[in-house]
């Protein structure tokens, strides 16, 4: 059942109770009503009458008394009951709006929690397949044979990890030495990554064990594709303290990956038409988007106010919910949030 559902029935029930409250108080006002005829008419009669009718008025003025205390507790009733349901109305919209922005919080944590689930599987790969002995002779002696040798080990285990564009293998100088796709990309061995970002970080990297990430970019030579650079170092026998041979980099897939998340959140169908589901950097730059807008190139105005997660209305009177992505194993994530942005129903 969902908050939207639950909201119109309790609004339903209350303008249903008002409604035949104010029926039956209106048939209360038409007896004081009719009361204050009868008292009128008996006191013309007693006017009448003369002395004799005098005990008849006395009568007749207590049920004029009568009625228009009738109808003032009647009055107060009305207003008294107008009130209550209006505030039972607006108390229930408040909770059913505060539980639906919880839901949201809980759903923006959601997403966080498998892209964070995702990518710690990442760190684990690039750091297992650096180890591979055919990498770590490639890095040691770069001969076309061995380069040959590697290239055909990085397409075996591309081949079985669909997640991923291509694998680099690169020397200490920046030079890419092989990669697991080259019919796909036949120009990447050979170039020269020393000025990347990622290349430099992996390049300092003091373990085995260690490993380095980028920010979520488009990489021109894998076609203009979104994606996550995942490094670590390729050591002397593949050991964690060896001396550092050169840096393995994988380049996750991101776009698909992360678009499902996004539009796997669990939305009503009319939820879902009025609901932008994110995926923000430490930057608050949109890397995801149910809508598909803003990726890459939108930086989000997201109001946390130094919280970890919460929900507010913005400027536009949207309901915006956010959680700080909490990370996996040793995988304690990058500052990310998931955050889902809804507008109210119509």
């Amino acid at each position: 059942m969902s908050d939207t559902f639950l909201l119109n029935v309790v609004e339903n029930s209350a303008l249903t109770l008002k409604d035949g409250a104010t029926s039956n108080l209106e048939s209360i006002h038409a007896i004081a009503h009719r009361m204050k005829l009868l008292a009128l008419n008996a006191l013309i009669e007693a006017a009448h009458a003369g002395e004799k009718g005098a005990g008849f008025a006395v009568v007749a003025q207590e049920v004029r008394a009568v009625s228009a205390e009738i109808e003032r507790l009647a009055a107060a009733v009305g207003l008294s009951l107008t009130s209550d349901v209006d505030k039972l109305t607006q108390a229930v919209r408040s909770l059913t709006e505060e539980a639906s922005a919880i839901r949201c919080v809980d759903l923006a944590l959601n997403a966080g929690e498998l892209i964070d689930r995702n990518l710690y599987e990442r760190t684990c790969d690039v750091r297992w397949w650096a180890t591979d002995a055919a990498i770590v002779a490639c890095g040691a002696d770069p001969r076309p044979d061995a380069a040959l040798h590697a290239s055909d080990r990085l397409g075996v285990i591309l081949s079985a990890y669909t997640v991923y564009l291509d694998l680099w293998l690169c020397d200490m100088q920046g030079r890419v030495l092989a990669n697991g796709r080259p019919d796909t990309y036949p120009d990447v061995v050979g170039m020269n990554v020393s000025g990347e970002a990622w290349f430099r970080e992996a390049a300092v990297l003091t373990s085995g064990d260690a490993f380095s990430v980028a920010d979520i970019r488009t990489e021109p030579r894998l076609g203009g594709a979104q994606v996550a650079t995942y490094c670590a170092s390729v050591r002397a026998e593949g050991r964690a303290d060896g001396r550092p041979l050169g840096v393995l980099a994988i380049h996750f897939d991101w776009e698909p990956q992360a678009r499902a998340i996004v539009e796997g959140v669990r939305l009503g169908a009319s939820e879902r038409e009025r609901t932008r589901v994110m995926l923000l950097d430490a930057t608050d730059r949109v890397i995801a988007c149910s809508k598909g807008r803003g990726v890459l190139s939108e930086t989000y105005r997201l109001h946390t106010d130094g919280r970890k997660y919460g929900h507010y209305r913005d400027e536009r009177g949207r309901m915006v919910a956010f959680h700080d992505t909490p990370g996996y194993e040793t995988y304690r994530g990058l500052g990310w949030r998931g955050v889902i942005e809804q507008d109210d129903a119509g």
